[in-house]
């Protein structure tokens, strides 16, 4: 059965105010939120739960930025990974990516563009490409 646009989202960060301030804009934009502060507890949600979309934010390292993306993949390959504050769209394992500096409407505006397994945004966004 195919979800409506709400998402299922693990968001990391490793500022705990920002963690706290985007994840409620995030929910405010309809989705189930849940936060993660810092590598080792989202590598901990990724254990524990399943998700549509995992966002990993800039306050992360550059390093927790590069090596989580395989992590979630690992954990659920159909989960999708949007990295914010990097060039991510050479890594293999990242399926979108915001430019540094990004405004925080862009990366809802980016999710909502995404093609996420299960959504009917995915859905649509599959039959507009055609696919």
């Amino acid at each position: 059965m195919a979800k409506t646009g709400k998402l299922t989202i693990l968001y990391g960060e490793g500022d705990a105010e920002v963690l706290a301030a985007q994840g409620n804009t995030m929910e405010k934009a309809g989705h189930a939120v849940h936060q993660a502060a810092g590598r080792k507890n989202v590598e901990e949600a990724l254990r524990k739960g399943s998700f549509d979309l995992v966002v990993l934010g800039p306050t992360l390292s550059r390093n927790d930025r590069h090596h989580l993306p395989y992590m979630v993949k690992k954990a659920s390959p159909k989960t999708s990974v949007l990295v914010m504050h990097t060039d991510g769209s050479r890594h293999p394992y990242v399926d979108a990516c915001t430019d540094t500096g990004a405004s925080f409407e862009t990366v809802l505006a980016r999710i909502e563009g995404m093609k996420i397994a299960g959504t009917v945004q995915g859905a649509a966004a599959s039959a507009a490409a055609g696919r």
